[in-house]
């Protein structure tokens, strides 16, 4: 059974040191986008409880910052992901940009949790 190669890392240092901070940048914007859902959702999750434990108050609001944070999560690992692809594609590094890369795919799962947590606040689903 024959496997993929590796992909070639540049021979040139300096491509090489800008690909990883690349990657070390979308590690940051994972992180970010990561914060922002747990947040939204633990926010969502409190004041909807608060609120339906007081009996009054808007019902509304709960659910409008969870969707707000769950929103600005998801676009945070969308920018960021499109900065990773900007920077590669400055650097004529393409063939660097696969899912094969643990950050993309990192990236690629944060995406479609992102997307699932604010359908599923949408939609009263949690």
């Amino acid at each position: 059974m024959m496997m993929d190669a590796p992909p070639k890392l540049p021979t040139d240092l300096g491509t090489t040191r800008t690909i990883m901070a690349a990657d070390r940048t979308l590690m940051a914007w994972i992180r970010t986008s990561l914060s922002m859902l747990s947040f939204g959702f633990t926010i969502y999750k409190f004041l909807d409880t608060a609120t339906e434990k007081a009996g009054h108050g808007d019902s509304e609001s709960p659910q409008h910052i969870g969707l707000f944070l769950a929103g600005m999560g998801t676009l945070a690992i969308l920018l960021g992901t499109l900065g990773y692809w900007m920077t590669l594609t400055d650097l004529k590094q393409m063939d660097q940009f696969s899912l094969k890369r643990p950050v993309l795919l990192m990236a690629l799962i944060m995406c479609i949790a992102g997307i699932a947590l604010f359908g599923a606040i949408a939609t009263r689903a949690v």
